[in-house]
């Protein structure tokens, strides 16, 4: 899993069947202390994440698709959670 920041929004009229009724999102993975780590990704997004919310991505098709709840889906990344806090430890 990978800890990114929600950047924007796509909109998309014409797509796969598969994905009618989900959101899809851009999403800046970030480091532990929030600077940007490389390209922002297009995400699905079926727990309602917004703009500048901190989530959790999956970056593996298969765990996206068990999300979505469609096998076989066009999707490789998804947002899995909302972030309400991190906790790092001396030494991290």
């Amino acid at each position: 899993m990978t800890i990114g920041e929600v950047v924007g929004t796509v909109v998309s009229t014409h797509k796969d069947e598969k994905l009618i009724g989900a959101k899809l999102l851009m999403v800046q993975p970030l480091t532990l202390d929030r600077k940007p780590k490389g390209e922002p990704l297009m995400a699905i997004d079926m727990l309602d994440a917004g703009a500048g919310d901190r989530v959790l991505l999956v970056h593996e098709g298969r765990a996206a698709q068990l999300l979505l709840g469609k096998d076989l889906s066009p999707v490789d990344c998804a947002v899995v959670g909302i972030i309400d806090h991190v906790d790092l430890h001396e030494g991290c």
